[in-house]
């Protein structure tokens, strides 16, 4: 597996090493530690670029010396751009598996400044993406037994979630809970003064709220069966009935998950920019870690053979 661990000098981005050095990662794991000088910053004083770059060399550095100290592989990187577009492309020339990124915190104008960088990471990036969150101790979760939320739709790309997980070490004790939401149909012209009922006859919204039961249920049952013989301890599995982007947030909440995984839908160009759905949603909002899970063009190719 190869991790592209995207790192400034803030307190986000050092928790995230943290969380990066403490979790077990399947065998021959390689990490590459990259800091992005933003352009714009020195469009008015060129002069201070070398000493940024300088000590910018020391933060990766630094950064690349932990992950080797606990016996993983790792280089360093600096380069100058745009932050979001240059860890796009360097996760791209690089292959990466994964992207790895710091939070700022939890409140409300940290999640807007999320949007600067590791939203638009998670809208382009070409692989799967991490945003790390710092835990209330303030240790990295993985010191721990983790509680790891999966977010399933039963869809191919929320398999592939429950398989990305499935397939690498935890730290012991670790749990899944499997969440698969019973999304209540919506229709364009449903308004407050013209609810479903007064539109659609109920034998119809009933149909349609028992055939989101049943894809729900069999969601839960698909991924179950991934886990089976994995060190992972299942949870008591869910199936709210709702809105799947505030439910997976409540559930996240209410369990107190460390980690929340979802899959993407695998989008490219424009349709990329529109995707904040579900999988953005969460990964802005959360209170814990979240992965968005995205199969990177090797690991396609991998699975189609």
């Amino acid at each position: 597996m190869k991790i592209l661990l995207a790192i400034d000098a803030s307190e986000g981005s050092q928790i995230a090493l943290s969380e990066a050095a403490a979790r077990p990662w399947p065998r021959n794991t390689e990490f590459l530690a990259l800091n992005v000088l933003d352009i714009r910053s020195f469009a008015r004083i060129p002069a201070v670029l070398e000493e940024a770059k300088r000590q910018a060399k020391c933060l990766v550095k630094s950064a690349a010396e932990t992950l080797i100290q606990v016996g993983h592989k790792c280089g360093s990187e600096v380069t100058v751009g745009n932050p979001h577009k240059a860890i796009t492309e360097s996760a791209k020339d690089w292959k990466a598996d994964f992207v790895m990124m710091g939070s700022h915190g939890h409140g409300d104008i940290a999640r807007f400044l999320l949007g600067s960088v590791a939203q638009r990471v998670l809208r382009t990036a070409p692989c799967s993406v991490e945003v790390v969150r710092p835990t209330a101790s303030g240790s990295p979760a993985s010191l721990h037994s983790l509680k790891i939320l999966l977010a399933t739709d039963g869809s191919d790309f929320s398999i592939a979630a429950a398989r990305s997980v499935a397939n690498r070490p935890w730290p012991a004790g670790s749990q899944i809970k499997i969440i698969s939401v019973e999304e209540i149909p919506a229709f364009e012209n449903q308004t407050p003064a013209f609810p479903l009922a007064a539109v659609y006859p109920a034998s119809l919204l009933e149909e349609l709220l028992e055939s989101s039961r049943i894809r729900a249920k069999e969601a839960v049952e698909g991924a179950r069966k991934i886990f089976a013989g994995t060190s992972l301890q299942v949870a008591d599995s869910s199936t709210p009935l709702g809105d799947a982007r505030n439910a997976i947030l409540e559930e996240g909440k209410e369990w107190q998950a460390d980690l929340i995984v979802l899959g993407s839908h695998g989008w490219h160009g424009l349709d990329r920019w529109l995707m904040g759905s579900v999988s953005e949603t969460v990964a802005v909002h959360a209170r814990c870690s979240v992965e968005v899970i995205r199969l990177s063009d090797r690991e396609a190719a991998e699975n189609k053979q």
